[in-house]
């Protein structure tokens, strides 16, 4: 079992405590990283008002790209599945001569 520990993360100029198992701690400062990187990028790009509107944009882009890897990994497990399926007939065929 994974120890708990303690660690701070600042997201949006605010800071928040966190007890995570050691296992999550990279990904965890790993995550919050690439949401201050992200903020960055919206503030210098965009006219937004304030932190809220900057998050929620935030929280947009990183939701879309986990739901089209999902379209993108449906699909292609149906396209392995399509494959195999004939695999699966030659194989029959040639085992049924």
């Amino acid at each position: 079992m994974d120890e708990k520990l303690k660690i701070k993360l600042s997201i949006a100029d605010r800071v928040y405590p966190l007890t995570v198992n050691m296992s999550q701690e990279e990904g965890l400062r790993s995550a919050a990283r690439k949401i201050e990187v992200m903020i960055k990028q919206f503030e210098e790009n965009y006219a937004v008002r304030d932190k809220q509107d900057v998050l929620a944009m935030c929280a947009l882009q990183f939701a879309s790209q986990l739901e089209q890897k999902q379209l993108d990994n449906a699909i292609d497990g149906t396209e392995t599945i399509q494959r195999l399926s004939a695999m699966n007939e030659m194989l029959a065929e040639y085992l049924n001569r």
